[in-house]
């Protein structure tokens, strides 16, 4: 088989194998929780609202017993995961409803704000780090040395709310939310058309541009969040690493050539740094899909943050929170393995195992 196709296979076998070890050392957590705790959640609305103590205990042992709250560890994880193949991932009774199909439509939002915020933070990150490391010491680089000082000083969380305090509640220019409310009612009103879900696209298909423009409107506050930190510190490595480069011979040799020097650095110093950006960007991307929550729940962006918000709100609502944790998990395995295989197509070294990744 050829290194490459190793490489990949490889890489591939990680995710089930992954996702085994995770889902196992979760559902252990959630049997910490005590079985009559656990099967207050499953309790009918329709109760009579005076029961007996003998009544109660005996809707709760039948509650136990039908959702096996109370079997061995291995019975229990058996039922649980056997959910994941039959298109439910389980019964959440805090969403009142099954845990993938409430996954799968709140995705749009969530991969429409991480989608954006990793379009800025790639190329602005690379860029920036390109030209401060091979303008060392000059005006450019001072200026980012200190903005991404600044930028990874200060928690996501805290950066929200103070972009709303001032953008918002100030000057009234970025709102929370994915669109204002008139549009959401033009939206829902059954002439717009959701082709995937994600506004910003759907938009464009539908030829609706004052969509567009709100919907972006909505989008640049939570995307700066998310993606402000993550663009300094891949910034960061990249201008380390042509630091690192500008003294090589191939630089000096090119340049006594009479190369032009942005051909010098884009052609050739840049290709060579792309491995450690890499890495960084692999980082980054995966941060910033376990971030995303937190700007959802912030800036009101209605994605998947919602399910593990209801189902933390009391008692853990045991498939909800594995579901929730099973598709973040999912989505951040496949990412690593999209920007792993890129890796290793445009790293030689990767592509002919000759780095051991």
């Amino acid at each position: 088989m050829p290194p490459f196709l190793q490489f990949v296979v490889r890489r591939f076998l990680v995710i089930p194998v992954s996702l085994l070890i995770i889902t196992m050392l979760l559902y252990g957590g959630v049997m910490l929780t005590p079985p009559e705790a656990r099967a207050t959640l499953y309790m009918p609305d329709n109760m009579p609202p005076r029961l007996t103590d003998l009544q109660y205990q005996r809707i709760t042992e039948n509650i136990i017993k039908n959702h096996h709250l109370r079997d061995p560890y291995p019975i229990q994880y058996f039922f649980w995961a056997r959910s994941l193949f039959d298109g439910t991932w389980g019964y959440s009774p805090s969403l009142n409803e099954y845990v993938l199909p409430s996954l799968l439509r709140r995705t749009p939002a969530t991969l429409e704000l991480a989608l954006y915020s990793l379009l800025l933070l790639i190329p602005l990150g690379l860029v920036s780090g390109v030209t401060a490391g091979w303008k060392r010491s000059g005006s450019f680089d001072r200026g980012f040395r200190l903005f991404a000082f600044l930028s990874t000083s200060i928690p996501p969380f805290i950066l929200a709310i103070i972009l709303l305090s001032i953008f918002y509640i100030n000057l009234h220019w970025f709102a929370p939310g994915r669109i204002d409310l008139a549009y959401r009612f033009q939206v829902s009103d059954g002439t717009f058309i959701s082709y995937t879900g994600m506004l910003t696209i759907d938009s464009l298909l539908n030829g609706r541009l004052d969509v567009l423009g709100n919907a972006l409107r909505h989008l640049a506050m939570p995307v700066f969040t998310l993606s402000i930190y993550h663009w300094a510190t891949l910034g960061r490595v990249t201008r380390v690493s042509i630091l690192g480069e500008e003294n090589k011979e191939y630089v000096i040799a090119a340049k006594a050539r009479g190369i032009v020097e942005r051909k010098v650095l884009w052609k050739h110093v840049f290709r060579n740094i792309l491995t450690p950006s890499l890495t960084s960007m692999t980082l980054s991307a995966t941060s910033i899909i376990t971030g995303v929550f937190v700007a959802e729940i912030i800036f009101d962006i209605g994605g998947i943050s919602g399910v593990i918000v209801r189902a933390m709100s009391g008692i853990p609502d045991a498939p909800a929170a594995l579901g929730f944790a099973i598709y973040s998990v999912i989505m951040v395995l496949l990412l690593m393995f999209f920007l792993d295989v890129t890796q290793a197509i445009l790293d030689p070294r990767v592509r002919e195992g000759v780095l051991k990744t």
